[in-house]
């Protein structure tokens, strides 16, 4: 072969094949760097546990590499989050105190520590997912959450009624004249909407009432804390996060059920005022006081672009993941790389950011079992914190929520 080469090079034909395409066939290799990895997959012979397939993606290849990859900025996320918590902890608390300063009250997300933004879509909660989001929250390990509207009156829902499992295709003129609404595979009664209706109504009722006789400056994400509070439910995930002080942003709060709700309310008894000004300073601002900053984006849409425009007041998150399965070939911000990030000023020009292409409910639970799953948070509850009492006569002051049947809206 090496003589063969040796006459491809001077254009001369041998017995062994045409030159020039033994010259292009038998092109040599440079050397790899002593840095390259081999490509290796699990070995269920070694390994059948869930671990030992999540650390054979990283050597996998294609979208199990990207996998390995979020893995580990994850990893960096949470070292950087604890590492830094401990170092400021006591260092926060004093300056607060001096200070007088409560403009982090709804979160210890924003100084201390790495701050980890976790920003989703609205079919995150209708899906399975929703329990996943519930473990970060009530064990602290994430920081801030930002999402649509969707993604905030879903979780509300499932409190009073059920989501099932349907079929990609089912026909929508057949669902629609038994008032079932699709999302994708998943169904959920129209009656669901009716019950949360039914349960939002005095509630914005009161709000309204706050805002006349106290003066009370209604947010969005107050909005959202306040519903948490009255849910009252530990399967809610903002339940949790009012409860664990981690502020909830949604900038498109009226894109929904939430929006058809507060329309009708106007109607009923006008008057109410949510202040999305004021949501977004103390995005914003929460963005500049970190220390550090990691994102975890699922999907695309507002939630995506409003997370990564707060860190650009800080000139950038540290860390980021993306997981969604839009393209960046028709411009859209959904499906633009953290690359595209970096030249905004999104994401730091020395950051490593991840994106994986994929199905968010079937790579986000993966990523979570090799991460937040096995951090030491994780197995801080309210009672180790002397709390369970607490959080047990406060369960049981909250109004239960209506799940008395409805027959319509």
């Amino acid at each position: 072969i090496m003589e063969s080469s040796s006459a491809a090079a001077n254009g001369v034909h041998s017995s062994t094949g045409p030159a020039d395409s033994l010259a292009a066939v038998l092109k040599p290799s440079d050397a790899p760097s002593a840095e390259a990895v081999t490509v290796k997959g699990v070995d269920f012979d070694e390994r059948r546990d869930l671990d030992g397939l999540l650390e054979s993606f990283l050597t996998s290849g294609f979208q199990a590499t990207n996998v390995g990859l979020a893995i580990e900025e994850i990893r960096r996320m949470l070292e950087g989050r604890e590492q830094q918590q401990q170092q400021h902890e006591s260092e926060e608390a004093s300056e607060r105190e001096e200070s007088g300063d409560d403009t982090d009250d709804a979160g210890d997300g924003g100084r201390g520590h790495c701050t980890i933004w976790l920003a989703f879509t609205s079919n995150m909660i209708s899906s399975g997912l929703r329990e996943v989001f519930v473990f970060l929250a009530k064990h602290r390990l994430i920081d801030v959450i930002v999402t649509s509207a969707g993604g905030v009156e879903e979780d509300f829902i499932k409190c009073m009624a059920p989501t099932f499992i349907g079929d990609f295709t089912w026909r929508g003129r057949e669902l629609r004249d038994k008032g079932w609404n699709r999302i994708g595979n998943l169904v959920v009664p129209n009656d669901n909407y009716c019950r949360f209706e039914e349960w939002l109504q005095p509630i914005l009722d009161a709000m309204l009432d706050e805002q006349r006789t106290h003066g009370t400056i209604w947010t969005p994400s107050k909005m959202i804390d306040r519903l948490g509070k009255e849910i009252g439910h530990e399967e809610s995930l903002y339940y949790w996060c009012h409860k664990n002080h981690i502020p909830v942003y949604c900038p498109g709060l009226t894109d929904g059920s939430l929006g058809d709700n507060l329309y009708f309310h106007s109607y009923r008894s006008p008057g109410l005022l949510l202040d999305v000004i004021g949501d977004i300073r103390a995005t914003n601002d929460r963005a500049i006081k970190c220390r550090r900053s990691g994102m975890i984006i699922l999907g695309g849409g507002l939630s995506k672009h409003h997370t990564c425009n707060a860190n650009l007041m800080r000139n950038g998150a540290d860390y980021a993941v993306y997981i969604n399965t839009a393209q960046e070939y028709d411009g859209c911000d959904s499906g633009a790389r953290p690359d595209e990030a970096v030249s905004w000023g999104k994401i730091k020009s020395e950051a490593k950011p991840v994106k994986v292409h994929g199905d968010a409910t079937v790579l986000f639970p993966l990523i979570v079992a090799a991460t937040f799953a096995k951090h030491p948070h994780a197995n801080k509850t309210a009672a180790d914190k002397g709390e369970d009492a607490e959080s047990s006569r406060e369960h049981n002051h909250h109004h239960n929520v209506p799940l008395h049947a409805v027959t319509g809206c």
